[in-house]
């Protein structure tokens, strides 16, 4: 009898856990990360205090959970358009640095007597810069059939040297002591904060407008039913007279765009200057919490606060535990691991090979039986 286990698809996959899988996820992260604490040598209770309540514990931290929530919530809400539609872009982290270039270019042409509505067209050469980095990736698919995702991907790191070029070069402060970045923005580019004595600006009312409005397109309007039938069955939207190539462009020209106001409201918000260090990974990190949220609005808003927290608990273990900057990363990974791992068992279950074979073996029995009475049928006849 042979031994092992085989996947083997559900019948009919549970709704319930559909929806649950990702609180289950985050369970399974948590439980993972108190081993990892351990094994680092490391009080488990002081490491997930420092992910999951130090964010929260005061209207200060909050404003800090919030900010760093704005931008994974505008890229995720990109992302989720072009996940939906089947196109995979995996670019975003490109898309978001090219929008900080295009928003820093029309911040320095800024003087200290520029009006506070320049803060508009910063705002729209953010969104201008992603969308045509991401239309790079959709001229390519479209015209040339080339795999979106390598080139999505291989261009995050073109993106990261024209942004290199600039700050090591012409856009190089002459006053800032040799450092790579641009000079000080004007404050009249700097956008507008909802409060004082906090950091969260306008950009978070602005990814919330854009939730509600991606719900109502995506199941509310013709165009959203259009755009995902377009990219998941295209035989099925050209018979259906909607256009499988529109459906490509729009989803990476949303998903560049939402992007790139991303990277805008970074450098034109709390960096105040692109350096080369605007890109924080939060192009990627959106891939996670758009799966996480289940590519719906609501889930995404509440996804990209759970990654925000991610990466301030990873900010503050970094300094208080001395632990390296990349836990960070090692929680994303464990809740997109895990993610997988129970989308996995909603849609498949494990079967021992050995009652497979004793099915087969039963079938062949019954089979060598029926022959055997077949044959003596015959031979009475």
């Amino acid at each position: 009898m042979r031994l092992g286990w085989r996947l083997v698809p559900r019948t009919e996959p549970s709704r319930l856990w559909s929806v649950a899988s990702p609180l289950l996820a985050l369970a399974l992260t948590v439980a993972g990360g108190v081993l990892l604490f351990v094994a680092l040598g490391k009080d488990p209770v002081q490491g997930l205090d420092m992910f999951f309540v130090q964010p929260v514990r005061d209207a200060y931290a909050v404003g800090e959970l919030l900010l760093k929530a704005t931008p994974l919530l505008l890229i995720a809400l990109g992302l989720a358009v072009s996940f939906r539609s089947n196109v995979w872009n995996i670019g975003a982290e490109g898309q978001f640095i090219l929008g900080a270039v295009a928003a820093s270019g029309v911040a320095l042409t800024a003087t200290p007597e520029s009006s506070r509505w320049i803060v508009l067209p910063v705002l729209l050469a953010g969104v201008a810069g992603g969308m045509a980095w991401a239309g790079v990736t959709a001229l390519l698919r479209d015209r040339f059939h080339a795999n979106e995702i390598l080139v999505s991907l291989m261009l995050v790191y073109v993106a990261e040297q024209v942004l290199g070029y600039l700050v090591f070069g012409p856009w190089k402060d002459p006053m800032g002591y040799n450092y790579p970045q641009t000079r000080l923005f004007e404050p009249a580019t700097q956008v507008p904060l909802l409060m004082q004595g906090s950091r969260v600006s306008i950009g978070l009312p602005i990814a919330l407008v854009g939730a509600l409005v991606l719900w109502a397109y995506l199941f509310r309007t013709r165009a959203g039913f259009a755009q995902q039938v377009g990219g998941l069955a295209p035989a099925a939207a050209r018979y259906a007279g909607f256009s499988s190539r529109r459906a490509l462009w729009v989803a990476m020209l949303v998903s560049g765009g939402a992007a790139g106001l991303a990277g805008a409201l970074e450098v034109a918000g709390p960096v105040g200057q692109l350096t080369p260090h605007v890109p924080a990974g939060y192009g990627f990190a959106a891939i996670i919490v758009a799966f996480v949220g289940r590519l719906h609005p609501v889930g995404m808003v509440l996804s990209s606060l759970l990654m925000s927290m991610f990466y301030i608990g990873g900010e503050l273990a970094q300094s208080r535990l001395g632990l390296p900057k990349s836990i960070t990363g090692v929680f994303q990974g464990l809740l997109l691991f895990m993610l997988l791992a129970c989308d996995t068992f909603i849609q498949y279950r494990l079967q021992g090979l050995g009652a497979v074979a004793a099915a087969a073996d039963a079938g062949a029995d019954a089979s060598n039986a029926e022959s055997a009475g077949a044959a003596a049928g015959a031979g009475e006849a």
